[in-house]
């Protein structure tokens, strides 16, 4: 029979929680200690032994939950409600000057800017509903994450409930700080074991840990720095939304400053440059933004990272090297050497002594040979010739102006099968079932060997094939014949033109508007285009003025129909206007959804804010549709999308 719980059991525990609460928001929030380490822990000792005793008392957001949960078979995978960006890289004053001009440029005036300190840790995203945490999540490929709730809650100073009640979603960084790195590596090397690399990996490795008592152990920190996602706030700049969430529970770096101009910023990142190693944590430099969040609404996105902000990266850490070395935080071994005329210019030689930098605190290169050190048996490095994989006599040439090289026998089979496997991936012609064994049966039955061959496949061509059944033909061909249609964005994107990736496919689309023009562009008025430039423009001349890759072209378009919307729509039915898409549409996926905006000339947001023109809901929409209520944001079902797309 369970035990009664009386009500001054219940008092306590109410009392307890309430002051252990208190006392680690003073110490990681507000950097105060009223208590000892030892008074703090013989609280949280009782209040443990009281829900020990009446396991009934026990509630998601007691401060006992940060001890951690029973160990996991693995991380359950979990997809990002608000899509994580990164942020461009500025690595010298030249180019956070250009960044200031381009965001002047786009709003016609000079922003305040926010500058906040660049911790080299985990970045986190954490959620909370009603002021309580449910979900702790890994940023993975900025789309998918990974559930590491357990591990989160053993966090001191990350709260479980917040000091109010709201639904928020907030991003920050995990770390590990450098006095504990040092501690472990001290205890390890006592131990005769491996020594870690740096405070970064353990971060990310404690982070992942099956069993959260080993992360508790790890003694992990935090700071949190943005609010992805909310309801019930109101606030118009960045400065603010760190004061937000300071109060609201989460420790906040201290160390952020609001600026006039850009010069200011670039004196702020001179100072912690030269002071950055006295923290107890790794920085790597400084994160600049826009302070108006009005300002960062219309600045927005690109298909890559936020326009209104940029890490403005410290200058590379120089250090000689004989044998592996400790650079900014990372034990390295081996270096980039860039490419032979780098080589060749630093005369590096097999078995050189070399100075080692890390490239914007990242990429490990070597700067110079320490010529006096050598001995004479080092040997000048020989570049090789022939790549076995080129086909042919596997010769390989330099291509004329660039560094990088190519090989001579034009359409070998691993060159084909590279592209074969862009050319129906999912940002593409989208061919589901058609991975790279596919692909390498289908070569090697000769049944395809470049792009249009995709769409000649017949059912008695995969009847032949190892493994291939009925059904997995028949949802091949049905898949097919449902890539035919496709965007003059992903259709340019398809034919693996050097230089030319997704988001410069989508700005030649909007230019060209048609396939038949963009084949026919010259290099002036691909120069000109935002984007383009030079090189990108002399590689698509270059690949049209093959005249296999002509032919090519041609025979893509007769088995393919770009979509009409390109063609035959206004320009700028849609032009500026925006929107965001909330739940699940019928009729289409949401990444055709945002296609089709584009196409118009319309844009797609993460959130809704009073500038957004349209919310599209489709099945079990989110927050987004009680937000677009609030604000009066004019919302569209499927039908009405699809009808304003038609323009009917």
């Amino acid at each position: 029979m369970p035990k009664k719980v009386s009500k001054d059991v219940i008092k306590r525990v109410e009392l307890l929680r309430k002051t252990i609460n208190r006392h680690s928001h003073l110490y990681h929030t507000l950097d105060k200690s009223e208590i000892s380490d030892t008074a703090y822990d013989a609280l949280v000792r009782e209040l443990e032994e009281i829900e020990e005793n009446f396991p009934e008392l026990i509630t998601p957001d007691s401060p006992t939950r940060k001890v951690g949960d029973a160990p996991l078979k693995e991380f359950e995978k979990v997809e990002h409600q608000v899509a994580q960006w990164s942020f461009n890289d500025a690595f010298d004053e030249n180019d956070i000057r250009n960044f200031d001009e381009r965001i002047k440029r786009l709003l016609k005036v000079s922003p305040q800017y926010l500058a906040e300190l660049k911790i080299d840790g985990l970045k986190i995203v954490l959620t909370y509903e009603k002021g309580v945490l449910k979900m702790a999540a890994t940023r993975g490929d900025g789309k998918i994450g990974e559930n590491v709730t357990n591990n989160v809650r053993t966090i001191e100073s990350i709260p479980l409930k917040l000091e109010k009640p709201l639904s928020i979603i907030v991003e920050g960084e995990i770390w590990m700080p450098k006095s504990i790195f040092e501690a472990l590596n001290k205890e390890r090397k006592k131990k005769g074991e491996e020594l870690f690399a740096n405070p970064r990996n353990i971060a990310a490795g404690s982070l992942r840990q099956l069993d959260s008592s080993i992360t508790r152990g790890r003694k992990l920190d935090s700071f949190i720095y943005d609010i992805a996602k909310y309801r019930g706030l109101t606030y118009g700049t960045q400065e603010e939304e760190l004061r937000i969430l300071k109060l609201l529970g989460f420790q906040v770096n201290p160390h952020f400053r609001k600026f006039e101009n850009i010069e200011e910023v670039i004196k702020f990142w001179k100072e912690w440059e030269k002071k950055k190693d006295k923290e107890d944590y790794l920085l790597d430099g400084i994160v600049v933004k826009v302070n108006s969040r009005r300002h960062q609404e219309i600045l927005g996105y690109t298909g890559k990272s936020p326009r209104f902000g940029i890490a403005f990266k410290f200058r590379a850490e120089q250090v000689a090297t004989l044998k592996p070395v400790l650079v900014a935080g990372s034990i390295v071994s081996r270096a980039t050497l860039h490419n032979e005329d780098e080589i060749r210019r630093k005369d590096i030689r097999i078995g050189d002594v070399v100075v080692i930098q890390k490239a914007g605190d990242v990429i490990p290169e070597v700067v110079r040979v320490l010529t006096e050190m050598r001995s004479g048996k080092e040997k000048v490095f020989k570049f090789p010739n022939h790549f076995p994989l080129c086909g042919g006599d596997g010769r390989i040439e330099r291509i004329p102006g660039q560094v990088a090289y190519r090989c001579v026998a034009k359409n070998s089979f691993e060159q084909q099968r590279r592209k074969l496997g862009h050319f129906v991936s999912r940002r593409v012609f989208d061919i589901d079932g058609l991975g790279p064994k596919i692909i390498n049966q289908l070569m090697d039955a000769k049944i395809v060997s470049n792009f249009d061959d995709v769409f000649t496949i017949k059912k008695g061509d995969l009847e032949t094939l190892e493994r291939f059944g009925e059904k997995s033909i028949n949802n091949l061909l049905k898949a097919i014949e449902k890539a035919r249609n496709v965007t003059l964005a992903r259709f340019i994107a398809s034919l693996s033109i050097s230089q030319v990736g997704e988001e410069t496919a989508r700005d030649l689309a909007r230019h060209f508007k048609t396939a038949e023009k963009f084949s026919e562009a010259d290099m002036d008025e691909l120069e000109q285009l935002d984007g383009v430039g030079p090189v990108v423009a002399r590689s698509i001349i270059d690949w049209f003025t093959d005249k296999e890759n002509k032919k090519l072209f041609e025979r893509l378009l007769k088995q393919v129909h770009v979509a009409k919307e390109v063609i035959t729509r206004r320009q700028g039915t849609l032009a500026d206007k925006s929107f965001v898409l909330t739940g699940t549409l019928e009729k289409m996926s949401r990444e055709e959804a945002k296609d089709k905006v584009h196409i118009l000339g319309g844009l797609v947001r993460e959130s809704v804010s009073k500038n957004t023109d349209y919310v599209v809901v489709g099945a079990e929409p989110g927050e987004k549709l009680e937000k677009a209520r609030e604000l009066g944001v004019k919302v569209l079902d499927e039908r009405e999308f699809i009808k304003l797309l038609e323009n009917k």
